[in-house]
Parts: C-alpha cells; sequence; structure tokens
C-alpha cells in the first residue's frame, strides 16, 4: 500500500469506529419484524419504501452515535478513565466539529431516504421521521440532553421499537394492528437493555460527570434487574403476541428466554469493569436473534 492509501484506510477505520457499525443492527431488527407482521398479517409488502426506510433508519442512528460522540467528547466526558470501547473525539482521533459534521452528513442521507419512504407513507412517515431526527440530535445536545436523564430508555423503546415497527408495517401495507404496538415494545426492550448496559457500566463517571442516567438512579442491583426484566419481558411479550396465530412458532420465540436469562445471570454476577463490553456485544446480537426468531414464527407454516 503507498502511504496516501494507508491514510485513507486510517481514517476510514477511524469512521467506523465513530459509527459504531456492531450495533446497527438495532436498526434492522424491528424493521425485519415489522415487515414480517405485515406480510403475515394483510398478505403484501412494498419493498422499495421498506428499503428506503431501513437505510434511512440505519443513517439516523449512525447519526446519534457520531453526535453523541461529538457532544462527549466536546465536554471531556470520553477521557482515559472510560470503561466503554474508546470513542473518536476522546481520543483526539478527530476533532467535534469533524464528527458532528459525518452526523449531519449522516442525517441528510437519512432525511434523503426517508422522503422516498414519505412519498410512499404519507403524514405518518412524515412525523415519524421528523420526530426520529430530532430525537437523534436531542440525545446528546442541548441544556439537558436524554443521555444524561433517567429518560435514555423510554426514547430506545419508542423510536428503536414502536416507531421502527409501526412505520414499517405502514410502509409496507398501508395498515397498522395493536400487535405492531406490541411488538415494537418486545423489540424494542433489547434494544434499551443495551443502553442499560452500557450506562451500568459507566455508573461512576456519568454521576461523576452529573449525570442521572436510570442506571444510577436504580443503582447497581436495580441496574442488573432491569437488564434482566428487559430481555425475559421482550421473549415472553413476543411470544404472547405471536401464539394466537402460530402457537409452535410461538415456542420457536419463547426458547429465547434461556439466551435471556444466561446473559441476565453474567451481568449480575460481573463487576463493573470492561468485560461489561462484551455482554453490551451479546445483547445486541440477542435483540437480533429474538427478531430473526419472530418473523420465522410468523411467516413459517407452524
Amino acid at each position: 500500500m503507498t502511504h496516501v492509501t494507508l491514510i485513507v484506510v486510517s481514517r476510514l477505520g477511524v469512521w467506523i469506529r465513530g459509527m459504531r457499525l456492531r450495533t446497527l443492527s438495532i436498526s434492522i431488527a424491528p424493521i425485519l419484524v415489522g415487515t414480517a407482521h405485515a406480510v403475515a398479517s394483510f398478505g403484501r409488502i412494498a419493498i422499495l419504501p421498506v428499503l428506503a426506510a431501513t437505510i434511512s433508519a440505519v443513517a439516523i442512528q449512525v447519526a446519534t452515535n457520531l453526535a453523541n460522540d461529538a457532544a462527549d467528547g466536546e465536554r471531556g466526558l470520553d477521557g482515559p478513565a472510560r470503561l466503554g470501547p474508546p470513542l473518536v473525539v476522546g481520543s483526539r482521533l478527530m476533532s467535534p466539529s469533524e464528527v458532528r459534521r459525518g452526523a449531519m452528513v449522516a442525517t441528510l442521507v437519512a432525511a434523503l431516504f426517508g422522503l422516498f419512504a414519505v412519498l410512499a407513507g404519507g403524514v405518518p412517515i412524515l412525523l415519524i421521521g421528523i420526530a426520529s431526527i430530532l430525537a437523534a440530535w436531542a440525545y446528546s445536545n442541548g441544556p439537558c440532553p436524554i443521555s444524561a436523564t433517567p429518560l435514555g430508555e423510554m426514547f430506545v423503546i419508542a423510536y428503536f421499537g414502536v416507531a421502527a415497527v409501526v412505520g414499517t408495517e405502514w410502509l409496507a401495507a398501508g395498515q397498522v394492528s395493536v400487535d405492531a404496538v406490541l411488538l415494537g415494545i418486545a423489540i424494542g426492550l433489547p434494544a434499551a437493555a443495551v443502553l442499560t448496559i452500557n450506562n451500568h457500566r459507566d455508573r461512576v463517571l456519568d454521576a461523576a460527570n452529573g449525570r442521572r442516567t436510570l442506571s444510577i438512579v436504580l443503582g447497581e442491583r436495580g441496574a442488573t434487574i432491569l437488564y434482566g426484566a428487559e430481555l425475559v419481558g421482550a421473549t415472553m411479550l413476543a411470544a404472547l403476541v405471536v401464539m394466537p396465530a402460530a402457537p409452535r412458532g410461538a415456542l420457536l420465540v419463547a426458547a429465547c428466554v434461556l439466551p435471556a436469562l444466561y446473559l441476565a445471570i453474567r451481568v449480575a454476577r460481573m463487576p463493573i469493569s470492561r468485560a461489561l463490553n462484551g455482554r453490551l456485544v451479546d445483547t445486541v446480537i440477542f435483540q437480533l436473534v429474538l427478531a430473526v426468531a419472530t418473523a420465522a414464527a410468523l411467516l413459517g407454516d407452524w
């Protein structure tokens, strides 16, 4: 490789770190469930609008991640004492303004692909899109960022769960059922658990910086109980929604309670340390597994 090529590759690696690629399935999982439920319930799907919404959703998550990196790094919240993976600005690999510009580009991508979805889905999709973009920036910016309050988990369930599943079903079939809302809550709970374990790991530094995340409010034991409840509750709720239409398929979904309990017990027994980063990744994988199991149960001939 030439020197210029090495610089480009290195720079790309920094952007990939900032985007947190390993967590982006959090945006894809609810769309998978919403699409499967739309097909199972209404027998049709508008493929191109759903694909556009998928790209838009992933871009919104990237924008959220980059805006969070820039905001926290600028405030000095991601220094050497951080237990989580080093972030871009905190590691002085990029300036806050540069990372913030990357978040703006991701937001523009989200808006452009979201516009195509709006043309297909109308006002409901427009409202979901506007609210999602505003929430992405409000999560880490402003005088009272969501990330510094106990409302983070509710935000995640609302946008990476309910809004994503319901919006996808509306785009796919032009209709929405109550079950889509329940499935949105179910698939949003593991996404919220990702935030719970993240904030549980960072509780000492967050408290020192004046944050009041839900993990801090509940205390160490309370946070681990919440984490387990989010995973187990997600599994049981998804299985209950699937059961009337596919009783045997519901057993497949319910089987996800085993890894849910395994993760809950492991986290409860682990001291606060960098080792929790591995459990965070496991939680992201668990959400995707639950989404695939739920989609398979909805679409399979059970």
